[in-house]
């Protein structure tokens, strides 16, 4: 499957392959996203979903195949540090968040992380800094926490501070791998709807194995396998695919 170019596309991926030793952990993989999506991508492990992540962050160069950002961006000429400043952000599965500091002084740091260590030691927050970290700690429900400490937020609230962390970083593409493992239920449905909300104004890929939470996203649903896309569709219509049921679903 080759989708058509599209100049307007954040995220393009044309027959992307990849081998480790012999194993094709991607096979002619090919995905685009556009402006403003929220894309769930699911599949069962071994898939390829993590490799995929990797070569689009730079941490992984693909043998074969095109890989865009923002139109004709070619990710594959740039290494990890230059996609960061591009602007795509990725968050892992495992929070990394700085738990002697406070969610507000996480923000901060993340904000001024395209300072260098010198500028950043004698920074001082200006009003429009202090508005944009504002403006995150509402969008991912920690305005009510924003003087404690990072270490006293609950799995999920340091998820979601994560999230923020990214954010400050502005990016035009996110990246966010099993936001909810470990998450309570209460938790699993506002993340639906913070990532939706965040969704109004970048384009954010979510690889989630939670089938009731990619429910509640109500987005485009790729199912990969085997290095491939398997289905792609709303998740009714993917789950309703005999070959996903037989390569995921069903195991």
């Amino acid at each position: 499957m080759i989708p058509d170019v599209k100049p307007s596309s954040v995220l393009y991926l044309n027959n992307v392959s990849v081998s480790f030793d012999g194993f094709k952990a991607l096979n002619s993989l090919s995905i685009v996203i556009e402006p403003g999506e929220l894309r769930a991508i699911i599949g069962p492990n071994g898939a390829g979903k993590t490799t995929m992540m990797d070569i689009i962050t730079g941490k992984t160069r693909p043998d074969e195949g095109e890989v865009f950002f923002n139109g004709d961006v070619d990710l594959t000429k740039r290494d990890e540090a230059d996609i960061a400043q591009l602007g795509i952000g990725r968050k892992f599965q495992k929070p990394t968040v700085f738990e002697s500091h406070t969610v507000w002084d996480n923000l901060e740091l993340a904000l001024n992380r395209k300072r260098s260590v010198f500028a950043t030691l004698f920074y001082r927050l200006s009003s429009e800094d202090k508005a944009r970290i504002e403006e995150i700690l509402e969008t991912v429900r920690l305005t009510h926490r924003r003087d404690e400490l990072a270490a006293n937020l609950s799995h999920g609230q340091k998820q979601w501070l994560e999230i923020g962390m990214l954010l400050a970083q502005e990016p035009k593409l996110l990246l966010v791998d099993e936001p909810v493992a470990g998450m309570t239920d209460a938790e699993t449905a506002e993340t639906a709807i913070l990532l939706k909300e965040i969704a109004r104004t970048r384009s954010v890929v979510v690889v989630e194995h939670d089938m009731g939470f990619i429910r509640d996203l109500g987005v485009k649903v790729t199912c990969l396998a085997e290095g491939s896309v398997l289905a792609e569709g709303s998740i009714d219509f993917v789950s309703a695919d005999p070959k996903v049921i037989e390569n995921y679903l069903g195991r």
